[in-house]
């Protein structure tokens, strides 16, 4: 299953943010990555080069490679509405990410890892398809052989309530993913216009 492997910190570095990764390091060394650090002389970046950026933090922060994150734009296209927003609700809507927004993985890399190993319910079926489309109304939970799994459970932490979109039921340790977010309850610094101007030329 294609994902990113590389070194973490350094993506944070490029775009100044702890996109991968608590960003502990970025207090240390929050300079880009190259030569010569903070005195190298840097080119202003022009209008595709930022649109480029912005796609790149997109996909760093959601865990998607290139073709899946062009399918997903293709498909908030076609969905009416604004195509940024719409862009930004399929990306939560995915189940690696929702695992984690519900507190049942401390990060994406780990939900998805959770999804791909089959702890992972969505109604009461196993999927393990980090990419999968979740719908308002459907429940998000362990199967009950990974609830009794101290390793899996130890790292649940429940949901932070600003994410209004979801449901969290600390008692049976199940989540509702209840509707499809609005753009500004999602916290992620992503400037969704300029995607859409990258895709649009």
């Amino acid at each position: 299953m294609a994902r990113y492997n590389g070194p973490k910190t350094k993506i944070s570095r490029i775009f100044g943010e702890p996109i991968l990764g608590n960003g502990k390091w970025l207090n240390k060394n929050s300079n880009p990555p190259g030569q010569h650090g903070a005195s190298r002389k840097r080119k202003t970046l022009g209008e595709y080069a930022i649109q480029l950026k912005e796609k790149q933090k997109a996909k760093y922060t959601y865990g998607v490679l290139e073709r899946q994150f062009r399918k997903t734009f293709d498909e908030a296209s076609r969905i009416k509405g604004v195509t940024g927003e719409n862009l930004i609700k399929l990306l939560e809507a995915r189940l690696d990410n929702t695992v984690f927004r519900l507190g049942i993985a401390p990060s994406r890399p780990a939900a998805r890892q959770l999804v791909s190993h089959k702890h992972v319910t969505v109604n009461g079926v196993i999927v393990n398809i980090p990419s999968y489309q979740l719908k308002p109304g459907d429940k998000i939970a362990l199967k009950p052989k990974s609830n009794d799994n101290s390793s899996i459970t130890s790292q649940v932490r429940g949901k932070n309530p600003k994410f209004n979109w979801l449901d969290w039921n600390e008692t049976e340790k199940q989540g509702v993913f209840i509707t499809w977010p609005e753009r500004e309850s999602v916290p992620e610094n992503i400037k969704e216009q300029l995607i859409v101007e990258l895709y649009s030329k």
